[in-house]
């Protein structure tokens, strides 16, 4: 039987934003299996949600603590998040 999924919610914060972040977020995710979400804050960081096998996830975190090559990751936390059964991962700001 699959592991449950699991899901966490991620706060991004460096140089993430104006250098494709979301996008390469979303292809790294779809290419692991996971659904969710990634959008630009305000304050210029960027949040997700990621969700699916738990060991896939981990491994979204690890890939996240650097990004795309244009990019600098100074902080990344995560929080548990609720499963929400998203069918897909987008962009949504």
């Amino acid at each position: 039987m699959p592991p449950e999924p699991t899901a966490r919610i991620v706060t991004v914060k460096g140089r993430v934003q104006g250098v494709s972040y979301r996008a390469w977020a979303r292809r790294h995710a779809e290419a692991h299996g996971l659904v969710g979400w990634v959008r630009n804050e305000p304050d210029g960081s960027v949040s997700a949600l990621v969700e699916g096998p738990p060991d896939a996830v981990e491994a979204m975190m690890d890939a996240m603590r650097s990004g795309p090559p244009a990019a600098r990751v100074d902080r990344l936390t995560a929080l548990p998040g609720a499963v929400t059964e998203a069918t897909g991962f987008e962009i949504t700001g």
